[in-house]
């Protein structure tokens, strides 16, 4: 009886939760690289350098929690506005969207946050400790006092970007100019010092030591970006025709008479991804499209006389050999929807008022009867004054003939106030008006340095 176990395959098991081993990236040179690195700079200055703008003596991106105002580029927006910035999420989210229908994850590879502080971080390694075989043979063997010193220099980097990272940061909720002298001067708030200590904490565990762990378990993106992608979205792919069978050979050796293709097997792809994949093994949701695994083969190729883009962005079609469409219904939608909705977000933000009225009708009596037998409504007025200065307002009331108040129709409203106010309004018994009729509440400025914002309601009188 022949044995049951012979000629099958042994399984490998894995421990999904077995500390992986950790990834040690080899430096390169390439296109995307620069790409990257003029990207991340950029990002770097808009970061930094916008908290330490002033336009007309007031910081250009400050919110301001306390007050409750939020100091944009010269304009102030309220809680009230919140609404903008819902809409702003939305196109942010419909933007990201379209992106990944069309090159896949070039936000992680290029702009994620995670991404670019980990390229940072990984850059002071190399600077300090040397190159990948260096550094694994460092932490192979025994700590020695160069060693020891080179790890300090490293982590000294890595706290010193964190807490710039965390100053600024905190620096877009606290004035900037006047955070860093009270850090120097040891006169800064607790709750101040709780937040950069957060976020410095944060950025040094997360780029210094999590790295690829954040975009493999736990954004939520690397789970449901897939679903966006289809056999036209530009991705980071090898070409198995062109590459396989791989294997070793000397420059001078003519593949195709060994039977290989254009892989020389020498991993130098899987070398310097930061996620540690190995993209030969097709499409992975680990992948970030960073393109380091395109400029490492590239130059491989350079050296072997080989033409380039054995590892590059392409799409399942034209690996196929098939015709890519690059312009399809989906990418039609999101870009309509998102012209759509910029056009909406920059009407609101264009006629964005900086005074509101809200007229709330009394729900617990339609009317009454007051001591003079006048009909009388009662009206609650909220006001939101969005300015930066008070303002005296004047509301009047038009639309029934005869009208009159029966209480004050001129306010205070203070800068950022949203005020309520009751106003009674008095019909004479003898007036010719049944049932409910509508009226306009007009509410101006005594100075007249805002619009007039007007807001209709009803007066209800008796039937018969």
């Amino acid at each position: 009886m022949p044995d049951d176990n012979q000629g099958s395959p042994e399984l490998e098991l894995i421990d999904i939760y077995e500390r992986p081993d950790k990834i040690y990236t080899r430096s390169f040179t390439g296109y995307f690289r620069n790409l990257r690195m003029l990207g991340g700079g950029f990002l770097f200055l808009l970061f930094f350098g916008t908290a330490w703008v002033n336009l007309g003596g007031q910081q250009a991106v400050l919110f301001d929690l306390p007050a409750r105002k939020f100091h944009i580029f010269g304009a102030t927006f309220w809680p009230q506005d919140f609404i903008l910035l819902s809409w702003l999420l939305i196109i942010a989210a419909f933007a990201l969207f379209a992106i990944t229908v069309f090159a896949g994850r070039v936000w992680c590879g290029y702009t994620c946050p995670q991404s670019v502080f980990t390229w940072v971080f990984m850059w002071a390694e190399k600077v300090t400790e040397g190159d990948r075989n260096k550094r694994m043979k460092g932490d192979k063997g025994s700590i020695s006092v160069d060693l020891f010193m080179r790890k300090l220099a490293k982590h000294g980097i890595w706290t010193a970007v964190s807490l710039a990272t965390a100053i600024t940061f905190v620096g877009y909720f606290t004035p900037i100019r006047e955070l860093v002298p009270d850090i120097f001067s040891w006169d800064i708030g607790s709750w101040s010092l709780f937040w950069i200590g957060f976020f410095a904490l944060a950025t040094y565990g997360n780029a210094g030591f999590l790295r690829e762990m954040v975009c493999l378990h736990m954004c939520p993106y690397a789970r449901f970006q897939s679903v966006m992608f289809d056999n036209n979205t530009l991705v980071v792919a090898y070409d198995h025709n062109r590459g396989e069978s791989r294997g070793p050979r000397k420059k001078s050796v003519d593949p195709k008479e060994k039977g290989l293709g254009d892989c020389i097997d020498c991993s130098v792809c899987v070398q310097v991804c930061p996620t540690g994949i190995d993209i030969r093994n097709g499409l992975q949701y680990s992948c970030i499209t960073c393109a380091a695994c395109i400029d490492a083969c590239d130059t491989i190729m350079d050296k072997m006389g080989y033409e380039k883009g054995l590892i590059r962005y392409t799409t399942e079609n034209e690996l196929n050999g098939t015709k890519t469409h690059l312009v399809r219904p989906r990418m039609v939608g999101y870009a309509a929807a998102l012209v759509i909705m910029f056009g909406m977000f920059f009407y609101s933000l264009e006629t964005r008022s900086s005074f509101e009225l809200d007229i709330l009708r009394d729900r617990n009596q339609l009317y009454r009867t007051n001591a003079n037998g006048d009909i009388e409504n009662v009206y609650t007025l909220k006001l939101v004054n969005k300015d930066e200065t008070p303002h005296q307002m004047t509301v009047q009331v038009s639309g029934i003939e005869g009208l009159k108040a029966n209480s004050a129709m001129t306010f205070t409203v203070g800068s950022g106030e949203v005020a309520s106010h009751i106003v009674r309004l008095a019909l004479p018994a003898g007036a010719d008006t049944k049932g409910n009729k509508e009226i306009e509440f007009t509410i101006s400025a005594e100075d007249e340095s805002l619009p007039e914002t007007t807001t209709s309601s009803r007066f209800i009188t008796p039937i018969k």
